[in-house]
């Protein structure tokens, strides 16, 4: 199955989520933020990164790529859509996914491994889990607090559509300990650790996060 990863002026994960897809035994494509299509892919990837140097809100100039016009489109139509870190404040911003990313409480960039506990399983990016699974992922990101207005977020809860939540420190201060949520679908999920930095033991804390991974291909394959 191929699955596209695209590349924005200040990426910096793409290269590590191409990789992520090669070992969970995808065919890893490489897209551009300019490009007007997706060609053809069967799912894809928003790396973390620095999108256009993160000027004004992280994620506002990168939602108005070409790219993001036909990935919109496709996601609408059911095309699996994961954003990590930087990707996952795209697509809040291309409304993809609802609420925002702001700075982390105390205003301090955060780096660490982090628990993780899977709160739906039944996503296409999260199917090799069992829900209430625990992982260990690395995040790194100075804006991860996620913020929704009240009635967001208890239709997030009610619905089923939080998908990770920090299992034990919440660093950033997200809101509900919110890591990571999708649309109402399920096929479109963004999360704020990264799961392609926990894809081998020998590079990463474990290889947790390589579910991630095989779960698309799994879908995709049924």
């Amino acid at each position: 199955m191929r699955i596209g990863v695209v590349t924005f002026p200040g990426s910096l994960d793409d290269l590590d989520a191409l990789r992520a897809v090669r070992l969970a035994g995808g065919e890893p494509v490489s897209l551009w933020h300019g490009d007007r299509d997706l060609g053809g892919v069967d799912a894809v990837i928003v790396p973390g990164g620095f999108s256009y140097g993160d000027y004004l809100r992280c994620g506002a100039i990168a939602r108005f790529a070409p790219v993001m016009a036909e990935l919109s489109a496709a996601a609408g139509r059911g095309l699996p859509v994961l954003g990590i870190c930087n990707g996952f404040q795209i697509l809040c911003e291309a409304h993809l996914l609802p609420g925002v990313l702001t700075r982390n409480a105390g205003r301090r960039f955060v780096t660490r491994d982090l628990a993780l506990r899977v709160e739906n399983a039944e996503t296409a990016w999260t199917g090799s889990y069992r829900r209430g699974a625990e992982i260990i992922v690395p995040l790194k990101s100075g804006e991860g607090a996620y913020v929704a207005a009240p009635d967001v977020l208890a239709e997030l809860n009610e619905t089923g559509q939080v998908v990770v939540r920090y299992a034990s420190d919440n660093p950033n201060g997200s809101a509900d300990d919110i890591a990571g949520i999708c649309n109402e679908a399920g096929n479109v999920v963004g999360l704020m650790p990264h799961p392609e930095h926990a894809v081998d033991p020998l590079t990463g804390p474990s290889a947790d996060g390589l579910g991630f991974f095989t779960s698309v291909l799994e879908g995709v394959l049924r």
